[in-house]
């Protein structure tokens, strides 16, 4: 069953044009589903039918598995055993009638104003390190990007004339993302000094201190040691300065839609989540506002 397994694999690099994390999650969940086979004497993946996929599935909620690793399992072997039908593998697809468990949905946190604030000033703007963590503070707010795409940005996806960057986001699909004048400056800042990182020519538009381009686990790193020395006592991600863009964004008014495209959201009902966080806003304004709540 490997060759399958490889075959299916460079099916999603090359044919879907899948992201490296994906590809390393829908690998990991059909290997895991192979060894379960294996220790069930189960050789074959035409032998694979309904019964032996309920089975599985009994045995990962046995195991204590989480309702959204399961359901990420059942994604990826829905579109494994989807392939195998449509190569002619397999006759019958065994997922065709297993559905997804239901998956609690967990409100985003996100930064206050007061919060945020505190944070994006917080950096020591005499020192090179701090120009260019405030500038990475700053762009994941005012863009909302994702922190694996903050890390891919070139010098040449920046348009500095419309204040706009291009972004390379999930499933290798393109868009824009904007920025403001106060980004502007700092770009500016950072830029004059990047040489100061620069150790050999590098295209990447944020470095690390050894040259090369900078990774995710650092921008955690960096925005932990900021956390900590501005006082800010709650756990805060990459994904934060994410959630704060899209939800400050709707409390003053703006499109669900256009943040949905700005944040590169494929479906328009992953970006309502945020409107809960909005109305919950609203609720708690007209309770604590009107005389008669």
């Amino acid at each position: 069953m490997n060759k399958q397994i490889d075959d299916f694999i460079d099916y999603l690099e090359y044919e879907r044009n899948y992201s490296n994390n994906t590809i390393i999650a829908y690998r990991n969940n059909i290997i895991q589903l192979i060894e379960y086979l294996n220790d069930n004497k189960i050789d074959d993946i035409k032998k694979v039918d309904y019964d032996i996929i309920r089975n599985y599935l009994s045995y990962l909620y046995n195991k204590k598995y989480e309702a959204k690793s399961i359901s990420r399992m059942i994604s990826s072997m829905r579109r494994f055993f989807k392939y195998l039908k449509s190569n002619s593998i397999i006759s019958n697809n065994p997922m065709l009638l297993i559905s997804n468990p239901k998956v609690e949905k967990k409100l985003p946190k996100y930064l206050t104003i007061n919060e945020i604030e505190k944070l994006l000033n917080t950096p020591d703007m005499s020192d090179s390190v701090g120009i260019r963590d405030a500038f990475i503070l700053e762009l994941l707010y005012v863009s909302g990007i994702r922190v694996s795409e903050l890390v891919n940005i070139k010098i040449n996806d920046i348009t500095p004339t419309e204040k706009k960057i291009k972004i390379l986001g999930k499933g290798n699909k393109e868009r824009y993302v904007l920025y403001g004048s106060r980004c502007m400056n700092l770009l500016n800042k950072y830029m004059s000094i990047r040489e100061n990182f620069l150790k050999y020519p590098n295209e990447y538009l944020i470095l690390s201190k050894t040259g090369r381009k900078l990774n995710t686990r650092e921008v955690r790193n960096i925005i932990n040691r900021i956390k900590s020395k501005a006082g800010i006592d709650i756990s805060i991600s990459p994904h934060t300065f994410r959630h704060t863009f899209a939800t400050h964004m709707l409390n003053e008014g703006a499109d669900l839609r256009a943040v949905q495209e700005l944040l590169g959201h494929e479906n328009l009902s992953t970006t309502t989540i945020y409107t809960h966080l909005t109305n919950e806003k609203l609720r708690r304004t007209y309770l604590d506002t009107h005389p008669r709540a």
